[in-house]
């Protein structure tokens, strides 16, 4: 017990020490602490882009590094480089081991040489055990060449989406692809983003009179995509239609420049031709279709060939009645809201301008599709004269109608543009997935401005491609009032100092694509409102 005791009382001595010592130091006056500067944040990756790589390609670096500004992350280091024989050299300089690997690769005017780096550096990350990879391909190359146009041809973009996949892309984010089945050529899953929404909330940024304005297809082709942005932005729609064949009597039939600003003189020579009396009009209906009982009388009729005869003019006559704007009332009401001009190497003219194929019709015997008259006439009955010059989709012309290398305009060509809507005193938005070569769009300006009546005309597309001299031409041409495309391709600052051109900045839609992709969430919101950008 005596032990005990006198630990306890050495314990409350000890404690009483500490105890004094404690109020002694409480007296006396230490100097304040000095404030130091508050720390800088660190700047980890965000929580919800952890293990996450976002490599770059070269084709347009710019576009990359706005992604990975939005995103929070830094571009993973990889070297891209050339040996000396021009073939592509990739080494990726970091960890990719069970990392979720993004590549954003996009067209350029060195598809090919992109498009291996693209290739290569999948494998390599791949290769790496990356976790998954995927290729952000803002603009798809060879885009273009998604059917089969001739007999001994490719479906290259389909080719180029079997690379990806052997490759080893698990996933493809890409925008406005130029057809959208397309997305069947993949066996990968594809989100095919859209540039709608900040292309209509320019509009409405930048056009004063937008509500009052008319989205215009420049070709059959592009018609979806043209009633899309106008259900958009709650406005009306026109359809813009190139023909290849020009009819015979194009001065009577498809003049319509004159009555639509109300030509006094022109009204009263044609008041005098309707006061004659119309051969066309004497002949009556055609009494057999298709689908009506046949006379099993083989014996052919005596009057058979005034019976190819007319048909051959009620061809025509449909042809003047569809588009000839003076006349009956009946006529006025069929051509409502079609306008038609001539052009000529591409170029809106007008209905004096000289007629080369009439010259040529009169010394040769032939048609241009090399048929005898008497052949041409029983291939020019109504319905088919009135699906190739009226038809808005299913002919030759609308299906490669998209193909503008293709259906470019000759030097001396004569070809004839409809436009099916109403732009008089409203401006005009000519839309396409992509701004490429400059004729189709100063053609359909020129006939908007000078035929149809309207006050501007602005070209917009998603993939500002801009080949060649296209940006010259468009600069040129005064009907024209500006050009608006996005980011997806590069584009140099040379052509940034356009007056003309505007660029709109997409990298939030495809980072907010990139971040829901990595995190498993959905992205069916980009496909309707989009992103602010």
């Amino acid at each position: 017990m005596s032990t005990t005791f006198r630990g306890y009382e050495s314990a409350v001595d000890v404690m009483e020490q500490r105890l004094r010592h404690m109020t002694a130091c409480k007296q006396l006056q230490f100097p304040p602490r000095p404030t130091l500067p508050p720390r800088p944040p660190p700047n980890p990756q965000p929580s919800t882009m952890r293990r996450t790589k976002i490599f770059s390609g070269t084709s347009h670096p710019e576009l990359a590094s706005q992604i990975c500004n939005r995103l929070g992350v830094p571009v993973a280091e990889a070297d891209l480089q050339k040996f000396a024989n021009k073939e592509t050299s990739v080494k990726v300089n970091c960890s990719v081991r069970n990392e979720d690997v993004f590549i954003i690769q996009s067209g350029s005017q060195t598809v090919n040489d992109h498009l291996m780096e693209l290739l290569i550096l999948a494998q390599a990350c791949r290769g790496g055990s990356a976790k998954k990879v995927t290729a952000v391909l803002p603009y798809f190359p060879y885009s273009k060449q998604s059917k089969m146009k001739k007999h001994r041809g490719c479906i290259t973009a389909r080719m180029v989406a079997n690379l990806l996949t052997i490759a080893g892309v698990d996933h493809i984010i890409t925008m406005d692809l130029h057809a959208s089945q397309m997305q069947g050529f993949f066996t990968r899953p594809v989100d095919n983003l859209y540039a709608e929404p900040s292309l209509a909330r320019w509009i409405k940024d930048n056009i004063p009179e937008w509500r009052e304005a008319v989205v215009v297809s420049k070709n059959p082709g592009g018609t979806k995509r043209a009633t899309s942005l106008a259900d958009t932005l709650g406005i009306n729609f026109g359809i813009i239609h190139t023909d290849r064949r020009r009819g015979r009597n194009f001065n009577s039939g498809f003049s319509t420049r004159a009555s639509t600003f109300g030509d006094d003189d022109m009204d009263e020579d044609e008041d005098e031709e309707d006061q004659q009396p119309d051969e066309d009009d004497s002949y009556p209906p055609p009494q057999k279709r298709h689908n009506d009982i046949v006379d099993p009388d083989p014996t052919p009729p005596a009057s058979l060939p005034n019976q190819f005869t007319h048909m051959s003019l009620s061809a025509s006559h449909l042809s003047s009645m569809s588009f000839n704007s003076t006349g009956s009332p009946m006529r006025q009401r069929q051509i409502e809201g079609v306008h038609t001009g001539r052009l000529v190497s591409g170029h809106v003219v007008d209905d004096d301008y000289p007629d080369n194929m009439s010259e040529a019709s009169t010394t040769h015997h032939f048609n241009r599709d090399g048929l005898d008259p008497m052949t041409s006439s029983m291939y020019s009955i109504a319905p088919s004269a009135a699906g190739s010059v009226l038809a808005l989709g299913g002919t030759i012309d609308a299906h490669g109608s998209d193909d503008e290398e293709e259906n470019a305009c000759q030097e001396g060509e004569e070809r004839t543009i409809t436009l099916v809507g109403d732009v008089r005193n409203k401006v005009a938005i000519v839309v396409d997935d992509m701004v490429d070569r400059g004729g189709s769009f100063v053609a359909a300006a020129e006939h908007l401005r000078r035929n149809c009546g309207a006050t501007k005309v602005y070209v917009m597309g998603t993939h500002g491609v801009l080949s060649d001299d296209c940006l010259d031409e468009m600069e040129w041409c005064d009907d024209i009032h500006r050009v608006v495309v996005t980011n997806t391709y590069p584009v140099s600052e040379e052509k940034k100092k356009s007056k003309k051109l505007a660029v709109i900045d997409i990298s939030m839609i495809i980072a907010e694509s990139i971040r829901r992709n990595h995190n498993g969430e959905s992205v069916s919101f980009l496909f309707g409102k989009g992103v602010e950008y």
